[in-house]
């Protein structure tokens, strides 16, 4: 569809016009939704860290030690690169099946539950696994624009990204978040998105 082509150009030209980061990075300024929630020589782990922008704000800025995880392998050596720090480490790996060793203050998951088909789950394993004091969250919104229920009316694939099992509305978020046993401390909405932060259930 050539609304799709067109989004895909534009998010090519917009990682190429800041330098290779794309400007949403900057424009929205989500780093400093995670950035404002690290304390100083917290240890976070990054799960799905990408090209590590969000994990080198969390270690220069908030000062704390981050470890970013990717199942893509070119994403880890892009960002072993780019943002190199010494309170900052990069691994290849499936967050699913293992984890860096260690424990763990914070984990953030920017943009990923939505790529994942068994939520509940592996928020639930996170837990289980190395019981983070909070849980930091950034996913798309499924109202976020009207074209959306009007592709899903014309029969159309109507999740922004071709790899999202889901996309949120607030009820279906909360629902998840309360299933996997976790509370929602506190929840945003900007710029079509849903950014939370949330604690396992006393």
């Amino acid at each position: 569809m050539a609304d799709d082509f067109l989004t895909r150009c534009i998010n090519r030209l917009a990682i190429e016009y800041d330098g290779g980061v794309h400007v949403k990075h900057r424009l929205i300024r989500y780093h400093e939704f995670f950035v404002s929630r690290v304390e100083q020589g917290e240890r976070v782990l990054d799960i799905g860290c990408g090209y590590g922008a969000v994990a080198y704000s969390l270690a220069t800025q908030a000062g704390a030690l981050v470890t970013g995880i990717d199942l893509n392998e070119d994403n880890i050596v892009k960002a072993q690169a780019r943002f190199q720090h010494p309170n900052l480490s990069f691994v290849h790996g499936d967050a699913r099946a293992s984890l860096p060793s260690g424990a763990w203050d914070v984990v953030v998951l920017s943009n990923i539950l939505e790529h994942l088909e068994h939520r509940v789950s592996f928020l639930a394993d996170i837990q289980r696994r190395i019981n983070p004091s909070r849980i930091l969250i950034r996913l798309p919104m499924i109202d976020r624009d009207w074209r959306v229920p009007l592709r899903k009316e014309l029969g159309l694939y109507y999740f922004s990204d071709p790899t999202h099992y889901t996309e949120y509305t607030k009820e279906s978020f909360e629902q998840e978040m309360c299933e996997a046993g976790l509370t929602i401390r506190h929840i945003q909405y900007n710029w079509g998105e849903l950014w939370a932060e949330v604690l396992a259930q006393e």
